[in-house]
């Protein structure tokens, strides 16, 4: 049974496929079609309640809220794609760097990585957001270098356990170079290690770009985003309570699903944990 099979059995897993899978979906069809024009204000609608034909209600410049969310989708796939992406490409980097290269490259590695695992993914992606502007690409770099730090070093050790295993030593025997061992054996042997740390720096990528841009230095006030709506309705939350339910409730089930998705991964991919019940109790 293949890793994707074990995960579709597990309830939470096969609920968070289904949540993220709607989230792309409402991504991709927001580039071709939204019920309203998400940047167009219309003052007679102005903090319409929830109806028809403004499903979830409209914002103090009359602008549908569900055709916001609907565009807003876009900036949280677009960052949590990009940034994962730029997690996995630095983890895998430090990883190996700090894994299968000589003692004193790999202690120098190993405290680089202690020093940048101290500061909090959010504060970095602040201190570079402050420093080059808000933009989704300096949430993208920031965020993915932040969790590629993280994701070092939980694959350090999986690397350098892999390594010293004998078919690892006999691809060094008959002669295959570093670059080939790692491609060959020891990145499909970890893959599932990255696998729930990519759906995990996926889950910090979108609550990074939320507060980001409910702070203000995240996406740019022109482009929509879930955070970026929060944070204009948040000043009128005590007139109209049920407006900001809508991106809070978006964010947080985007955030839960993926951290789901990963708790479900790393039981779907790993052995110990896939194992029948009588085998394991023997």
């Amino acid at each position: 049974m293949s890793w994707f099979h074990r995960l579709w059995r597990i309830p939470t897993g096969r609920a968070a496929l289904v949540v993220v899978a709607v989230i792309g979906i409402v991504a991709a069809v927001s580039l071709a079609w939204t019920p309203f024009d998400p940047a167009r204000a219309d003052a007679y609608t102005a903090w319409a309640p929830p109806g028809w034909p403004h499903l979830l209600g409209t914002d103090g410049t009359g602008r549908d809220i569900a055709s916001l969310l609907m565009a807003g989708a876009r900036s949280t796939v677009v960052v949590a794609l990009g940034a994962s992406i730029v997690a996995i490409v630095v983890g895998v980097a430090l990883a190996a760097l700090g894994a299968l290269t000589s003692r004193p490259v790999r202690e120098a590695v190993a405290v680089a990585v202690d020093v940048l695992i101290a500061f909090p993914v959010l504060l970095i992606a602040m201190m570079i957001a402050a420093v080059w502007g808000g933009s989704l690409w300096v949430v993208i770099w920031s965020v993915g270098i932040g969790y590629g730090v993280n994701i070092a070093r939980v694959a350090r050790g999986e690397l350098r356990r892999i390594g010293r295993a004998d078919f690892v030593l006999a691809a060094r025997a008959s002669g295959l170079t570093g670059g080939q061992i790692l491609t060959r054996h020891l990145l499909p042997n970890t893959a599932p290690v990255f696998i729930v740390q990519l759906s995990w720096s996926m889950a910090a990528a979108v609550l990074a770009e939320a507060g980001l841009s409910f702070l203000g230095v995240g996406a740019p006030v022109t482009l929509p985003s879930w955070g970026l709506l929060l944070s204009e309705l948040q000043g009128y939350v005590a007139i109209h309570p049920l407006s900001v339910v809508w991106p809070g409730l978006a964010i947080t089930l985007t955030v839960l699903a993926l951290n789901l998705l990963g708790d479900a991964l790393r039981e779907a991919t790993d052995p110990r944990l896939t194992r029948p019940r009588s085998e394991a109790r023997s």
